[in-house]
């Protein structure tokens, strides 16, 4: 969307990343955004536009139209549903809104952590050889999909048709970006198939297909 509006936000991310968790709750909050495309791992990207708004270099950054910046997915996401209550990202009862910011900062807290030890385990190994950062990324990957188990188990209600509850919301958004890193859907396919039957049905609705196909296009 264009920089046109003095309302627009400014979302600093790449496709294929966590950031299209967080354009998607942009759209259902109904604000007006534009992308900028910044990562680490890509040069030509607006890296340093993205390290002067948030130093870790880290993705999705979101600028709010008066400046503000909010960083790491699950406060983002948390934070647009709390402005936004008619966007459905958090549930309005006390009860489905607890459960659903425990559960984002679940994925945060230990299926993003492992995450980054999967992608960067030189980033935790002082002067380790090429042996200790595989045994690394192998445990860190069998923990990662223990973790989607457990989830499923604990947020998964055969009862609400959405991890959110009666409708889709933020923590529908953030499991199904999240599970498509690691190997997790091939493991949730033969451990848990109903979450990711679910996580399927939240990346098929009108609403969400374009984004997902854009950031996650089926393999040539």
């Amino acid at each position: 969307m264009p920089d046109t509006a003095p309302d627009t936000w400014v979302l600093y991310g790449s496709n294929g990343s966590g950031s299209a968790a967080v354009e998607l709750a942009l759209r259902r909050a109904g604000l007006p955004y534009r992308v900028v495309r910044a990562s680490t791992w890509e040069a030509d990207s607006a890296q340093a536009e993205l390290a002067r708004a948030n130093p870790l270099g880290q993705i999705p950054t979101l600028r709010s139209p008066g400046g503000e910046v909010l960083t790491e997915s699950a406060a983002i996401l948390a934070e647009l549903g709390l402005r936004h209550p008619a966007s459905g990202l958090l549930p309005a009862d006390a009860t489905g809104r607890a459960r659903c910011l425990r559960g984002l900062v679940y994925i945060a807290a230990n299926c993003y952590a492992a995450i980054g030890l999967i992608d960067h385990p030189e980033r935790w190994l002082a002067g380790g050889d090429g042996s200790a950062a595989i045994a690394l990324r192998q445990g860190a990957r069998a923990r990662l999909h223990r973790l989607w188990e457990l989830f499923a188990d604990q947020f998964h209600d055969a009862g609400q048709p959405w991890l959110s509850g009666a409708a889709p919301g933020a923590l529908d958004l953030l499991a199904a970006v999240v599970s498509r890193w690691s190997g997790s859907r091939a493991h949730l396919a033969a451990q848990r198939p109903a979450l990711l039957a679910l996580l399927q049905r939240v990346e098929a609705l009108p609403e969400h297909a374009e984004v997902f196909a854009r950031h996650f296009p089926p393999s040539a």
